[in-house]
């Protein structure tokens, strides 16, 4: 679950303060922090050259400042280690989709910048076609099937009515797993996961 992005095209950052936030309307979370994102970035751009050669995104899980932070500290505990976010919510934010290999910065619920993740395996499918490892891998709640579907219905539900659209169980949804690679004290081997 991701809310909206905001995309940053070179490998030396940019955004910055003057550069467009991504919170939707009715929400509490908080403006994306673009200066400390591009200012993480750098870092590990300079540790990582070869791959950080490609720009990233900046971007959050969740709707709410409360989900979004429950959901980064998933990540940054280890558990999760996937995500999934509507082909529409991307049409919708002029947005492409995620490649393998491209990075995002993953901020907060105020927008602050917490780690980067790196795109490791993707696919689209739809609701019924998403399968309990994937499910597993989100981390989330007791890492079933049935809760991803509780869950995650719920959350697409309510964020298609903010956007005045109906969801669909068939519509395509892409299933993202990825890595953290940034900070070094919360990158995958740095601890087991968990």
């Amino acid at each position: 679950m991701t809310a909206q992005v905001d995309r940053v095209d070179d490998a030396t950052g940019g955004g910055g303060a003057g550069a467009p936030t991504s919170t939707p309307a009715g929400t509490d979370l908080g403006p994306l922090d673009h200066e400390a994102a591009a200012a993480m970035w750098d870092r590990y751009a300079a540790a990582h050259p070869a791959a950080a050669r490609d720009g990233y995104v900046v971007d959050r899980f969740g709707d709410s400042a409360a989900l979004s932070d429950a959901l980064l500290a998933v990540v940054l505990e280890g558990r999760k280690r996937a995500t999934a976010e509507l082909v529409t919510e991307f049409a919708a934010r002029d947005e492409p989709l995620p490649r393998i290999g491209s990075h995002w910065v993953a901020c907060d619920g105020a927008g602050r910048p917490r780690a980067v993740l790196r795109s490791t395996e993707l696919r689209v499918a739809t609701f019924d076609e998403v399968d309990e490892g994937f499910a597993y891998d989100e981390g989330e709640d007791d890492r079933t099937l049935t809760s991803w579907r509780r869950e995650h219905r719920r959350y697409w539900e309510r964020t298609c009515a903010r956007r005045g659209v109906v969801w669909r169980e068939d519509d395509e949804i892409v299933l993202e797993r990825f890595a953290v690679v940034w900070p070094p004290e919360v990158a995958d081997g740095a601890r087991p996961r968990g």
